[in-house]
């Protein structure tokens, strides 16, 4: 239902030359089995994930831009003996209203939103072995809403950075129960859901064909509240797709984060995943 609305969002303006479009959505399965005397060891396990990016942008090619990006995924992986768990699981969407000043340069306001679908765990196992779960995170906890105001660079189509001058940052935990597990709270104090700070962000996201049929797909940013310039907020998104065929795809996505306020250490994710893919695109490379 989800991706059907979206859909209608995008075919909305199909006659309008100032709208373009992109959308791209699969399915990943892994799966693994062996016999009960299989020498060289293993565990039956299956991993699904699905995903769905969409773009949309406005441009009446004098001054007035509008960009839209939605990104959802959500996958599981279920090992024997254990119970199912989370192997992926994000929300993102990002629109962007720009005004051009300059050839390559635009003032922008913007606003973006990240959580997550489900409930997250941090797995453990007790001394003798019994495996247990902790909760540490779920729908808005943590949830963010960036909205940002400044300069944005771009001088391709596939390219650009933005500098949010005027940037405030508000993180919900709507769950005050969840510093029983996460003594941080994800830097809110205990018994508060919202935290607003003031802040300096920088943005920057290369989207292209880098060889026919590979995309690669890098976002980063960087977020430091005025208050405290020192304590940098950064994540680095990297995406490699290669289409083998019409409809199948090899994919490699690696994400680094390194929050203060979610952990002292930087935390970094990655996956490799074969399975099927669709996509389209109006956007051009120049």
């Amino acid at each position: 239902m989800r991706q059907c609305f979206f859909l209608s969002i995008l075919n909305a303006q199909s006659d309008d030359v100032r709208w373009k479009k992109a959308l791209q959505t699969g399915i990943n399965i892994n799966q693994a089995s062996f016999s009960d005397n299989w020498k060289g060891g293993g565990v039956n396990s299956i991993a699904l994930g699905t995903f769905f990016n969409a773009k949309a942008a406005y441009s009446d090619n004098n001054k007035i831009s509008w960009d839209n990006d939605l990104q959802l995924a959500y996958g599981f992986i279920e090992n024997k003996g254990q119970s199912s768990r989370k192997s992926t699981d994000r929300i993102f969407f990002d629109s962007k209203l720009g005004y051009k000043i300059a050839a390559k340069w635009n003032l922008f306001a913007s606003m973006n939103f990240a959580s997550q679908f489900d409930a997250g765990f941090e797995y453990k196992n007790d001394s003798v072995g019994i495996d247990h779960e902790t909760l540490i995170s779920k729908f808005m906890a943590p949830g963010y809403l960036t909205s940002s105001l400044g300069l944005e660079y771009k001088p391709v189509e596939y390219f650009w950075t933005r500098f949010g001058v005027g940037t405030l940052r508000q993180t919900f935990v709507i769950d005050t129960t969840l510093y029983r597990t996460v003594p941080k709270n994800y830097g809110i104090k205990i018994g508060k859901t919202l935290r607003n700070e003031i802040a300096f962000q920088f943005i920057a996201s290369f989207d292209r064909d880098i060889a026919k049929n590979l995309n690669f797909k890098t976002r980063f940013s960087a977020l430091s509240a005025y208050e405290n310039l020192g304590a940098i907020v950064s994540r680095l998104d990297a995406n490699l797709t290669a289409k083998v065929n019409k409809f199948i795809n090899v994919n490699l996505a690696l994400v680094v984060l390194n929050d203060l306020d979610m952990d002292s250490k930087v935390q970094y994710s990655q996956f490799f995943s074969l399975g099927i893919l669709y996509s389209f695109s109006q956007f051009k490379e120049k």
